[in-house]
């Protein structure tokens, strides 16, 4: 048990080093010309990348505190016993991390 808890904040570890340190190396657009100016001047797709961002960077500290409280209650619990709440916890893991690749695929 201790084993897949370690498995999955080390998952959550790279996540957050992927998220942290890939963010310079995203897609070139596909045309330059075709990239549309917002009314203060700056790039619309460079905005939408920069919000994409910040909440990868919200959801990757949600992911290690969702990480902590499971590793808790599995700790907490018994040896062959869970809980349901434990089981909805990797459920809200799992969420938050499709929410983070889902996002990551745009780039």
């Amino acid at each position: 048990m201790k084993a897949w808890v370690s498995r999955c904040a080390l998952a959550a570890l790279l996540a957050i080093a992927w998220i942290a340190f890939g963010q310079g190396r995203g897609r070139p657009a596909d045309d330059p010309q075709s990239d549309v100016q917002l009314p203060n001047g700056k790039s619309q797709r460079a905005e939408i990348l920069k919000a994409e961002r910040e909440q990868n960077i919200k959801d990757a500290a949600q992911l290690v505190d969702l990480s902590k409280e499971l590793q808790q209650e599995i700790e907490k619990n018994e040896a062959y016993v869970l809980s349901l709440g434990t089981i909805k916890k990797t459920d809200e893991i799992e969420k938050v991390v499709k929410r983070i690749r889902g996002r990551l695929r745009h780039y």
